[in-house]
Formats: C-alpha cells, sequence, structure tokens
C-alpha cells in the first residue's frame, strides 16, 4: 500500500511546510500498540491515525512535540 502525502491548507500564523509524507518510515507510537503512528520529517514530527493512513497528519516542531510528550506524561489529556 503506497504512504499518502499531506496537503495541508492555508491557516493564519500556520508556520510549517508541506510535507512530503510518501517515505515517511512510520512508527507505532507507543511500544507497538494503539492507532497512533509517528515519523520524523525534514526537522519535524508527523503524527497519524494508523487505522486511517489516508487522513492528514498533525505537524509538530520540536519544542511543540516535547510540550505534546511533556504534557501527555503529566496526564493532562486523560480523559478519565
Amino acid at each position: 500500500m503506497a504512504e499518502s502525502t499531506t496537503t495541508q491548507q492555508s491557516f493564519a500564523g500556520w508556520d510549517k511546510p508541506d510535507l512530503d509524507l510518501s517515505n515517511a518510515d512510520w512508527q507505532p507510537g507507543t511500544q507497538g500498540a494503539g492507532d497512533v503512528q509517528i515519523a520524523f520529517v525534514e526537522g519535524f514530527i508527523a503524527m497519524r491515525n494508523a487505522g486511517k493512513p489516508g487522513s492528514p497528519s498533525l505537524i509538530f516542531s520540536p519544542a511543540e512535540w516535547r510540550a505534546f510528550v511533556v504534557n501527555a506524561r503529566d496526564g493532562e489529556f486523560d480523559l478519565t
């Protein structure tokens, strides 16, 4: 199955490049389990839904990724 590329709309304040994710090395987000995959591409971190690889990917700068990971570890996104 061919990997999808990302197409991003132009948003005010959007400072991310249009990344070609067709050759991205997608890795499971957590020890092989879960529905999230990440890839490191051109100095950015892309995250996608593994169950819907053709859907748009979220693109993070390294600083945004670090903030996301730190806050996730602290339980900021827990819904329970």
